[in-house]
């Protein structure tokens, strides 16, 4: 099964994919709650290139890492990534200056399906947020 989460950020494309893609911005982006933040990300943007981040919460108590490699780099338009047996998929796209910045990911088993939309669709919705406020600056 496929989940799909989107937002539509107030942001030329150049940032929007930058942002997106660079190691510091990642960072600053990539939790779903307040309580979690990332600590460590790695980029290597181009296809067979391995990217990975290290979420952890913020009390100590547990944390994860999120990787794989990149099978589709067309920049600043698509990526497309494999992590484990799984896929997902990032499209940008430029309408009326702003860019709708579309998530489509294979569901794992563990968690429900609200679980995982709700839990990538808060993450991109930090992005949405942090691309605007570096807008406002």
């Amino acid at each position: 099964m496929r989940i799909v989460v989107d937002t539509t950020v107030a942001a030329p494309i150049a940032d929007v994919w930058r942002a997106y893609t660079t190691p510091e911005d990642i960072r600053q982006w990539n939790a779903a709650s307040d309580d979690w933040h990332t600590t460590a990300a790695t980029v290597d943007l181009r296809v067979g290139g391995a990217f990975s981040s290290r979420m952890e919460a913020k009390d100590g108590s547990m944390g994860f890492d999120f990787a794989g490699t990149y099978t589709t780099v067309e920049a600043p338009r698509l990526i497309e990534y494999s992590f484990g047996d799984r896929t997902a998929q990032i499209a940008f796209a430029e309408q009326a200056g702003e860019v709708k910045v579309q998530v489509s990911f294979d569901a794992e088993g563990t968690h429900s399906v609200e679980q995982q939309r709700g839990g990538w669709q808060a993450i991109l919705d930090n992005f949405k947020r942090y691309v605007e406020g570096k807008q406002r600056s």
